[in-house]
């Protein structure tokens, strides 16, 4: 018996907070949006950072503060892809790539991923990290 695919739809709130004028209700964002702007709000947030959940987030922010090489980069990718497996259970991981940019000082990450459930193209997110305090 083939295996039969469930198609499902994701929203979100918008982080803008803004209003839709016609209803009054918050603006929502939808599948391929609400997903990418978990993905990096997951890598971007520091455990202990949310109320109920103190475990949720990513140790990236210490990483960043280390010497930039090779080494902290594998280490930046593998706690990226260990959250995103651990807290983003509507993502297929395919690929977390973590480039060090030794001119600028950030490291540019680009992340391949399949989005389970809806019917669409592979999804890539890429930003970059920097350390702030």
């Amino acid at each position: 018996m083939p295996l039969e695919r469930v198609s499902r739809g994701f929203k979100d709130i918008s982080m803008s907070f803004q209003v839709n004028p016609l209803n009054m209700d918050l603006i929502a964002v939808k599948n391929e949006t609400a997903i990418a702007r978990s993905i990096r709000n997951l890598v971007l947030t520091v455990p202990g950072e949310r109320f109920f959940n103190q475990r949720l987030g990513s140790k990236l922010n210490s990483l960043l503060f280390e010497n930039m090489d090779e080494i902290t980069s594998s280490l930046i990718r593998d706690e990226i892809d260990q959250t995103i497996k651990k807290y983003e259970r509507r993502v297929e991981l395919i690929k977390v790539e973590v480039i060090p940019d030794y001119e600028v000082g950030q490291y540019d990450v680009i992340i391949r991923y399949n989005i389970v459930g809806i019917d669409v193209l592979p999804q890539k997110l890429s930003f970059a990290l920097q350390p702030a305090r």
